[in-house]
């Protein structure tokens, strides 16, 4: 082992990992330690600008998923743009799970959006389904307000992908939308610009969301669909 796994080793609650496994279903259950995020994150802290942490950033790809989570919050604590930029783009290949992926939040990432918002242009056409779940959530987490522009819906309509959790990061986008930028987003629903499932599972979390009124709520369950249509 190397010395930041058997930290993690040392960490360790094997009833923790029997609880992860299930829900994540794209990670083999080998590869669960069982460690729970308060205590990655403070090693994060601890580990953070030293030689270590540095090694292990460039140690890719990792063996356990909870390598992958401590990479994710290292990742998040870096104050320099350029740097954060670099590490995501070398990482973002190697995450295989939601978890990991909507957890690696860069801070850095506040200090130069018009660059950031360059770089989502080519996550968001990647292969890889994970990198593009990353793009839709960076636009979620970054552009639906002050810096939003009707572009960021459009941006994110377009994706026209297949897999689950691309999907999903779809359907949680334009809820936060309809949340933050109702007049701009429903027009969405109410025109079918969206796949029927992502359509569906929009209304769904917007329902269930305490940010949109009861008056929302009730017109957005009467735009529900049950085939598609264009």
């Amino acid at each position: 082992m190397t010395a930041i796994q058997e930290r993690l080793f040392a960490l360790r609650d094997a009833d923790y990992a029997a609880f992860q496994r299930p829900l994540m279903p794209t990670v083999g259950e080998e590869a669960f330690i069982g460690v729970r995020t308060p205590a990655l994150r403070s090693l994060a802290k601890e580990l953070r600008g030293t030689a270590e942490a540095e090694a292990f950033l460039r140690a890719l790809p990792h063996v356990y998923f909870e390598e992958n989570q401590l990479h994710a919050f290292l990742i998040a604590l870096e104050k320099d743009f350029e740097t954060a930029l670099a590490q995501t783009d070398a990482f973002l290949p190697c995450v295989d799970n939601w978890a990991t992926c909507d957890q690696l939040t860069p801070k850095a990432f506040r200090k130069n959006r018009a660059a950031l918002r360059a770089k989502i242009e080519e996550w968001i056409a990647a292969a890889h389904e994970y990198t593009v779940r990353f793009a839709l959530k960076m636009l979620m987490d970054h552009f639906l307000d002050a810096e939003f522009s009707p572009e960021i819906l459009e941006q994110a309509a377009a994706v026209q992908r297949k897999e689950y959790y691309i999907r999903m990061m779809q359907a949680w986008f334009f809820a936060t939308a309809l949340a933050k930028q109702y007049e701009a987003a429903v027009p969405y629903l109410e025109q079918n610009r969206l796949n029927l499932w992502v359509h569906n599972k929009t209304i769904q979390k917007a329902v269930e969301s305490f940010r949109i009124t009861p008056e929302q709520k009730a017109y957005l369950k009467t735009l529900r669909r049950k085939s598609e249509r264009r």
